[in-house]
């Protein structure tokens, strides 16, 4: 079946608009679930008279130069392979001459592969005719270029309803969709207007709007905001997030930037010559770096800020008390003795965190309530907050900082020589 990422609109719209929200629901339901919408598998390029020969020497372990020294074939793309899950934005970045901007025109196959596949929904695109591939990049693959691509003697109406009209739409339809497009670009109002009477962001607005009109299953976009000037950019950026938070598309994002990656990127995959060196979401990869020229990209980057209390917290087993707040504090003293236990977690009866004691709380506390024993500085914090604002509260408090899930539950603590130790990590870095 084939799987549709639509993007919401309302009921005032023309009815060939409404008719392509109607599937929002279910794609939103598909991009919860992570199914893996687009699959690349030992996908490799290989530019040169000789690739069928540069190809086995690759497979037999030459080095990209070798292979050019010896047969004058550049291995552009080097049996990559990787999924993309519905509802995502995957960033591929890398420096000049990665691949990476090869890797996407295979996607489509605007560059034809010499080895591997692309299952875009379930269907190898690799044999299929031309007939065949020219209705997937009508309906299901869109693209958004670095250079915008509009057509300047078309006003951005018919830009954005161009694809559309190839694929033979009848003209009133067409433009509902794509005054509709226009909208959720912020743009509807600049319809009549020429592409060169737009500023350079508002151009791949257009741009952008032109591949959602279509509606397609996956949105590639090859270095789109990289012409833009840097506040301009960090607009689209935005924009992009905020169409994503709505819409949840399935997007292919190259970029050579990292700063932009990890701004916008559920997970990253680095390239280097060709191949595919890493890929994971921002704190995996600046938790568990394959090797130095992964660590390199975060070098110069505030990486504080992708270190969430979600990996650096410790599970909570010993030190915790299952009861309701109002019980006696004097019952739990005695246990915190015996078990020499310097804080205490209290937790209800479905897990959720109620506060921290201490034995001298307790203590205070005499013949009052576990609640009246609550440190008062003991807030909890939740898996997503990051490094700046762990550090922020470890500076008030001495004991371990409580952790809790989206549920109120207590999923461990972060102690605070933890939390010190990451902080003069990244200074000295």
């Amino acid at each position: 079946m084939s799987t549709s990422l639509t993007f919401t609109q309302s009921a005032a719209v023309h009815p060939g608009a409404v008719k392509a929200a109607a599937a929002s629901s279910a794609a939103r339901s598909i991009a919860a679930s992570g199914t893996e919408l687009l699959q690349v598998k030992n996908l490799s390029k290989i530019f040169g008279p000789k690739p069928e020969r540069a190809l086995e020497l690759m497979r037999q372990g030459m080095g990209r130069n070798d292979i050019f020294a010896e047969t004058g074939n550049m291995v552009a793309v080097e049996n990559v392979s990787l999924s993309v899950r519905a509802g995502e934005i995957f960033v591929v970045m890398g420096l000049s001459g990665s691949g990476k901007s090869t890797l996407v025109r295979l996607l489509n196959r605007l560059i034809e592969p010499t080895a591997g596949q692309v299952i875009l929904d379930g269907r190898d695109i690799a044999p299929m005719s031309a007939a065949e591939l020219q209705a997937v990049r009508r309906q299901k693959m869109a693209m958004v270029f670095q250079s915008f691509a509009l057509l300047p003697n078309r006003n951005v109406l018919d830009n954005v309803a161009y694809g559309l009209e190839v694929a033979g739409m009848k003209k009133a339809e067409r433009y509902g969709i794509a005054q509709t497009a226009l909208a959720r670009v912020g743009l509807d109002s600049y319809a009549k207007l020429l592409p060169s009477e737009l500023s350079g962001g508002m151009q791949q607005r257009v741009g952008l709007a032109r591949a959602l009109a279509v509606n397609p299953s996956v949105l590639l976009m090859d270095e789109a905001f990289s012409a833009l000037d840097p506040l301009i950019r960090s607009e689209m950026q935005n924009e992009l997030l905020r169409l994503q938070k709505e819409e949840q598309r399935t997007i292919v994002f190259i970029s050579h930037d990292i700063d932009e990656a990890i701004k916008i990127g559920g997970r990253i995959g680095i390239m280097k010559d060709g191949r595919l060196i890493q890929v994971g979401t921002p704190s995996e990869l600046i938790q568990s770096p394959a090797d130095d020229f992964v660590r390199d990209f975060f070098r110069n980057v505030d990486v504080s800020r992708f270190l969430k209390a979600s990996n650096i917290l410790t599970r909570v087993e010993r030190n915790t008390f299952t009861c309701n707040p109002g019980a006696p504090a004097s019952r739990y003293l005695n246990q915190m003795i015996d078990g020499a236990m310097e804080c205490a977690y209290v937790c209800d009866e479905s897990g959720k965190y109620q506060g921290c004691v201490t034995q001298n709380s307790l203590h205070q506390a005499g013949s009052g309530s576990m609640q009246e024993a609550f440190l008062a500085d003991a807030g909890a914090v939740s898996l997503d907050s990051d490094l700046h604002q762990l550090a922020d509260i470890a500076l008030g408090q001495t004991h371990d900082v409580p952790v809790i899930d989206t549920f109120g539950r207590l999923a461990g603590v972060v102690s605070c020589r933890t939390i010190l130790k990451q902080v003069m990590e990244r200074r000295m870095a």
